[in-house]
């Protein structure tokens, strides 16, 4: 159900077409071998960090390059549109550093490894995703860095006007209040725990329909500015949630799972104390909020992703 902003170019039918020929060709660890990387973690000294393609995942891959140009390494971006196609690349070398989301990744690899039915291991326990993604990630060659403070999860927004009509700061407080509530959503909301399910269950919110106008959509918001929804499904780095007079309602029951930040490594080409080095001088600054900023300025403002995050990297004296 996440949902993410689309802007700027991707790699060519092309590139797209070398990359599944060239992932067979891998540099991580065989089928046979894996469960068992004991090669040391390489340093390359040139590198390529993928980017999905996406506003956020453009930003991010900007400043993993510059932060690593910082270090000394040579470094550019690959910009690939799916998961389906820059994970095999990560795995076989031909990309060596992704930004990702610790909950979402983990499920995505326990999907591949155990099928599309295992049970998710990413939860809203922080410590326990990444114990479970880092398993997973291993045997492939890849190395999950530390996570930071920015996590760009699910997240759930009103009217501004709304929330204060009703004393609304938490989504237990909407539960509390009794208020009936139609919430626009993808239409796989009615089914999925952290969505229609999660929000009765865990904050006892009388959710009458789902309106399927999609994740965060302009046509979802819309519907909540007009009145005729009273809630969205959104994310929680949400750019143009003033646009439309709304406001995120928090988790305070962590109903969502912990999708924060991760930079991802073949552990063969970027698995050194260099590289995490570098990319962890990212941790210590960058939050939730300074994301939204960001993609608002990006996707809003129409900023280019490599000057917003040149701009503040420079302001958080990174460079």
């Amino acid at each position: 159900m996440r949902r993410r902003t689309r802007r700027g170019a991707t790699w060519g039918a092309a590139g797209a077409a070398g990359l599944v020929l060239l992932s067979g060709c891998a540099s991580g660890p065989s089928l046979e071998t894996r469960g068992e990387v004991t090669a040391p973690p390489g340093d390359s000294h040139h590198l390529v960090v993928g980017s999905a393609g996406f506003t956020e995942s453009d930003l991010l891959a900007q400043m993993y390059v510059l932060l690593l140009k910082k270090a000394g390494y040579e470094a550019e971006i690959l910009s690939v549109a799916n998961r389906e196609l820059y994970e095999p690349a990560l795995e076989s070398g031909q990309i060596d550093v992704v930004p990702e989301y610790a909950a979402t990744f983990a499920d995505w690899l326990n999907a591949k490894k155990n099928g599309a039915d295992a049970k998710p291991v990413g939860s809203p326990d922080l410590d326990a995703t990444m114990k479970a993604l880092r398993g997973l990630a291993a045997p492939r060659g890849l190395t999950v860095l530390d996570p930071g403070k920015a996590v760009d999860q699910n997240a759930f927004a009103v009217t501004a006007a709304y929330a204060a009509q009703h004393r609304l700061k938490t989504l237990s407080d909407l539960g509390k209040s009794g208020q009936k509530v139609r919430l626009a959503a993808g239409d796989e909301c009615v089914q999925r725990p952290y969505c229609e399910p999660g929000l009765k269950k865990v904050y006892g919110i009388d959710i009458t329909s789902v309106d399927p106008k999609g994740v965060g959509t302009t046509q979802a918001k819309k519907a909540v500015q007009s009145g005729q929804d009273q809630m969205v499904l959104t994310t929680s780095t949400d750019a143009t949630l003033d646009d439309f007079g709304l406001v995120l309602l928090k988790d305070d029951k962590k109903l969502q799972n912990a999708d924060y930040l991760v930079p991802v490594v073949n552990r063969s080409s970027a698995g050194s104390e260099g590289v995490a080095k570098a990319l962890g001088r990212l941790n210590s600054v960058l939050t939730t909020a300074d994301l939204a900023s960001m993609n608002e300025q990006v996707d809003s403002w129409r900023r280019l992703p490599q000057d917003v995050a040149r701009a503040y990297l420079e302001e958080k004296g990174l460079l």
